[in-house]
C-alpha cells in the first residue's frame, strides 16, 4: 500500500464543497455548456440539439430509440427536443415500415447543410478550453471511465426477478411469519 492510499484509507471523508467530485464534475459541465452557447446560437441550435444533430450526422437515419440510448437520455426527453428540430426544419420522424411500433429520425436537407457549418464548433471550444489536444483526449477518456465506473451496473444474466406489487407487498407485511414445516 502506498502512503496515499494508507492516508486516503484513513483520513474521514471531507464534506467540503470544492472537496466532491461531484461539485467539480458540475462546475465543469456547466462552464463547458455555456461555452458551447455562443458557437451554437450561430447554428439557431441548443447545447442539447447540438448532441443530437452529432448523433444524426454521424450515423444517418436513426430509430429515436438508438438516439435516446446515445445520448442516455429516455423518451420523455427525447420527444420535445425531436419536436423543436422537426419545427426548426432540420430533422424529420418517420414510422418504419418494418415495424409501426419504431419512429426513425431523419435529417432533412437543411440539417444535413447545417453540418458544414458546425464543422467549426469543436475546434473553436477547443481553443475558448486553452486545452492541448492530448489534454482533451486523456480528459475525455478519463471522464468515460468514470462514467463507466460509476453508471449503473449490469446485473449478472440469470432469471428475471419480479417484484412485488402493492397487494403482494402489503400481505408480505400483514405478518412475515414462516410457514409451519
Amino acid at each position: 500500500m502506498t502512503d496515499d492510499q494508507t492516508t486516503t484509507a484513513a483520513a474521514p471523508a471531507s464534506l467540503l464543497l470544492d472537496d466532491q467530485l461531484c461539485f467539480a464534475l458540475y462546475a465543469a459541465q456547466r462552464a463547458v455548456t455555456a461555452a458551447y452557447r455562443p458557437l451554437l446560437a450561430e447554428l439557431g441550435l441548443t447545447y442539447p440539439q447540438y448532441l443530437t444533430m452529432l448523433v444524426l450526422w454521424e450515423r444517418g437515419e436513426v430509430p429515436v430509440k438508438e438516439l435516446g440510448a446515445a445520448l442516455r437520455l429516455d423518451y420523455g426527453t427525447v420527444s420535445p427536443l425531436l419536436k423543436r428540430l422537426e419545427a426548426a426544419g432540420l430533422v424529420r420522424r418517420e414510422r418504419s415500415a418494418a415495424d409501426e411500433r419504431s419512429v426513425r429520425l431523419l435529417l432533412t436537407e437543411e440539417g444535413a447543410a447545417l453540418r458544414e457549418r458546425a464543422v467549426r464548433v469543436p475546434g473553436e471550444l477547443m481553443r475558448g478550453t486553452g486545452l492541448t489536444e492530448s489534454e482533451v483526449a486523456r480528459l475525455r477518456e478519463e471522464l468515460r471511465r468514470l462514467a463507466g465506473a460509476a453508471g449503473p451496473k449490469e446485473r449478472a444474466a440469470g432469471p428475471k426477478e419480479r417484484t412485488a406489487g402493492p397487494k403482494e407487498r402489503a400481505a408480505g407485511s400483514a405478518g412475515s411469519r414462516s410457514a409451519p414445516e
